[in-house]
């Protein structure tokens, strides 16, 4: 049996709105648009629902 992880590739945060996704390019996290709060501490919505398996 083989599993793949499928990381996330965009991510909210649930207190500012901040909203981020996944830039292969330079392997990791960029801005959309609004930065949010700058000195939020982020609550992002990947949480216990998202299923990063795949079988």
């Amino acid at each position: 049996m083989s599993v793949t992880i499928s990381p996330p590739t965009d991510r909210t945060c649930e207190l500012c709105g901040r909203t981020e996704r996944w830039d292969d390019e330079v392997e990791g996290w960029r801005i959309d648009e609004d930065p949010g709060d700058v000195y939020c501490i982020h609550d992002w919505d990947v949480n216990g629902t998202y299923a990063p398996f795949e079988e």
